[in-house]
């Protein structure tokens, strides 16, 4: 909403800049168009020659099966259009010289033209929807016209084909020199994958996969049933060995000297010495000849007998006594069957021991398969591709050398260009850009005008640049004609209130002294300073109808004229200004002396003598016990000062005043100076009242006072002033 606020103020400003400067406006534009409406006799006519190129796709290399792609009309990007980029080429510099030296276009001189004027009379497009370009160039000749086309369309077939095969001939030259490269790297691809196969002894992966998975599930029966029976095996020899009472080397020394004749006749004899000796010793003590006969022999025996087991199993073997007995058919028996049965066990583990070594080998095989297949796989895809490669290089040198012989071409004329009959001129164009011209001229001079205007021009500006609240807003009442828009012809010069007080000119006055009024409803407002930015913005006359408005409301007012530089106040009421202000200050005159009646209820001190310092004079004490003493006996008193910029008369007598009137001049007061007025108030700390805009101009007061002169009679009405009580506010 702002924002929208913001649009119509400017263009509400701009509009009243344009009513400001009408006379500057309508001499720029009408400047603009006469030029324009001139320059329309010196226009000769031109004449336009057109053709028309149809952009079709080449079929034959298609249903030939050879040459694919070769002059097929591409976009690089995806926003572009293939069209786009044929046009560029017809605007070349390569085809237009091309036409200029054909059709030996020479200028003034006699030398042949540039490209660059034919190109600016040209003018190539793409008809919408359509695979259609339209060719069209002027010129003042039209012959000239139609021959630049159609040699422009011919030139430009004959170098689409002449590009087609400028494309062929570097695609030939392109595979000729990479097929040596993809060759070799098929051969490289192929010995890598045989020397992978040769080194991981691989024929076909996949077979020996499957068989890996049968032979380590019949490895793994194999194992189940040998371990099942060599768990049998064991338990047989556990058995045999308690009832045997030995164990399998034992068992392997008596089955060797079992088998041994001489062996066998010590162990018999030995065993019948045994039993005689048992059978002497019952009947003879140790010392007799006949026992002492049969240990000795007995002791010759076993010596033999050791000696006999050592000539069969060697020196180092032992064999325990109990063991070298005579075999016997039972015990015979257990020895070979211990023997028989751990036979089969060694055998059984041994067998055990070789499929589990198969079966580590089937296992890591198998763990190395998928990385091997991998591998190959990696390999066999590098030669599949360095194949397809070189086999779609073959297919393409074949098809390229085709296309290098064949005229390719996308484009066919399907209008030439005829010679024009009748030409055209632009006159409607130059006149339409006449009071183009004069628009933007126009509007520029505007602006031009505007920024080098320093003044303020409007209430709005007035408001914005000081930002105080507006009291009143008051219309030019010094112009004659300007008083009778409001009033009639009823007012007088300088102090209309005073002779018209039913005329709109008091009411404002009237709405300025009550808006003062509401400004603050707890502490009463008597002494205001009334003072401006610059001279001549009518705060004195300001001050003066102010006064007389409160006096007519039957307030009692004191009006000061303080402004001893340049007075005005004796002016305004046709009085003497011999004995002032400045004389009371200095002791020069009594008080009452210096006052004196402007209208009832209305005392006015003139400005006195003009003082050498009068700062000094209005900073002093006196005048500062003068205005207490006034507003003790006064309802209002209103104190008329320099300008602010001027002079610190305001600012030092607003430290003793309820606060200060600032009236403000539009086109009078210019911007730098209410900056600076502004800034002197802000930075004096003073109370500001508020800001009454005065004199402003007839078509502004029509836009705040549109009602005003059908609402207030323009046939006088005499005044009747009432006494009132005092009040204060």
């Amino acid at each position: 909403m702002e924002d929208r606020e913001s649009i119509d103020l400017d263009i509400g400003k701009y509009f009243k800049t344009v009513q400001r400067y009408w006379l500057v406006v309508i001499g720029v534009f009408a400047l603009c168009v006469g030029l324009s409406v001139y320059g329309t006799k010196y226009l000769e006519p031109t004449y336009a020659a057109s053709g028309k190129l149809l952009f079709k796709v080449d079929r034959t290399s298609s249903l030939a099966g050879i040459g694919e792609g070769l002059g097929e009309l591409k976009a690089l990007l995806a926003d572009q259009t293939p069209l786009s980029t044929q046009i560029e080429i017809i605007y070349s510099n390569r085809l237009l010289n091309q036409v200029i030296n054909q059709l030996n276009l020479v200028d003034s001189e006699g030398k042949l033209r540039e490209a660059e004027s034919i190109r600016k009379s040209l003018e190539v497009k793409i008809i919408g929807g359509t695979d259609i370009v339209s060719l069209s160039y002027e010129s003042k000749d039209p012959k000239e016209a139609a021959d630049i086309i159609n040699t422009l369309m011919e030139v430009y077939m004959q170098t689409n084909v002449d590009m087609n095969q400028e494309d062929a001939i570097e695609a030939r030259e392109f595979i000729s020199q990479q097929l040596p490269k993809v060759q070799e790297e098929v051969f490289r691809a192929e010995q890598a994958l045989r020397s992978f196969k040769e080194k991981n002894q691989v024929l076909d992966l996949d077979a020996e996969f499957r068989t890996a998975v049968t032979e380590l599930a019949e490895l793994n029966r194999k194992i189940t049933v040998l371990e099942s029976e060599l768990s049998g095996v064991n338990a047989l020899a556990e058995s045999l060995q308690t009832q045997a009472g030995f164990d399998l080397e034992e068992a392997i020394a008596i089955n060797t000297l079992s088998q041994s004749p001489v062996l066998i006749g010590i162990l018999t004899e030995l065993e019948n010495v045994e039993s005689e000796l048992v059978n002497e010793r019952k009947r003879f003590k140790d010392q007799n000849p006949r026992i002492i006969a049969l240990n000795q022999k007995r002791d010759s025996l076993n010596a033999a007998l050791q000696e006999q087991v050592e000539q069969t199993l060697g020196s180092q073997a032992v064999v325990p006594e109990g063991l070298l007995q005579v075999p016997q058919g039972q015990k015979n028996n257990q020895l070979e069957r211990f023997i028989a049965n751990e036979i089969q066990r060694v055998e059984l583990t041994r067998q055990l021991e070789s499929l589990y070594t198969s079966r580590r080998n089937y296992e890591q095989r198998s763990q190395n398969l998928p990385q091997l297949e991998q591998e190959q796989q990696e390999l066999q895809r590098k030669v599949q591709i360095a194949q397809v490669t070189y086999e779609t290089l073959l297919k393409n040198l074949e098809e390229v050398q085709v296309a290098e012989n064949k005229s390719t071409n996308n484009t066919r004329i399907i209008e030439e260009a005829m010679v024009p009959e009748e030409g055209s001129t632009a006159k409607i164009q130059l006149l339409a850009l006449g009071i183009m011209l004069g628009l933007v001229a126009a509007t520029t001079s505007v602006l031009l005008l505007e920024m080098g205007d320093k003044y303020i021009r409007s209430v709005e500006e007035t408001k914005k640049i000081f930002g105080y609240t507006l009291l009143g807003i008051i219309p030019m009442f010094k112009n004659k004609r300007l008083s009778s828009y409001f009033q009639g012809e009823k007012a007088t010069p300088d102090i209309p209130v005073i002779e018209a007080s039913d005329s709109f000119i008091s009411e404002i006055y009237r709405m300025l002294q009550a808006n003062l009024k509401f400004l603050s409803s707890d502490k009463r407002i008597k002494t205001i300073v009334v003072t401006s930015s610059v001279p001549k913005e009518g705060k004195s006359t300001v001050s003066a109808n102010l006064a007389a408005t409160l006096a007519q409301l039957g307030y009692r007012v004191m009006l000061i004229d303080a402004d001893m530089r340049q007075p005005s106040q004796h002016h305004l009421w046709g009085l003497t200004n011999a004995v002032g202000l400045s004389d009371i200050l200095v002791g020069q005159a009594e008080l009452q002396s210096g006052i004196c009646q402007g209208i009832e209820r209305l005392d006015i001190i003139p400005s006195g003598v003009t003082p050498p310092n009068p700062l000094a004079l209005l900073d002093s004490k006196r005048m500062t016990s003068l205005i207490r003493n006034f507003s003790e006996n006064y309802d209002f008193v209103i104190i008329d000062t320099p300008p602010l910029i001027l002079a610190a008369d305001a600012l030092t007598l607003s430290q003793i005043a309820s606060g200060i009137l600032l009236v403000a001049r539009p086109r009078v007061l210019d911007r730098a100076s209410a900056k600076s007025a502004k800034e002197m108030l802000e930075r004096s700390g003073q109370r500001v009242l508020g800001l009454a805009v005065n004199a402003i101009s007839k078509n502004e007061s029509s836009q705040y006072f549109y009602h005003a002169k059908r609402y207030f009679p323009t046939k006088k009405v005499k005044a009747q002033i009432y006494p009132k009580s005092s009040t204060k506010i």
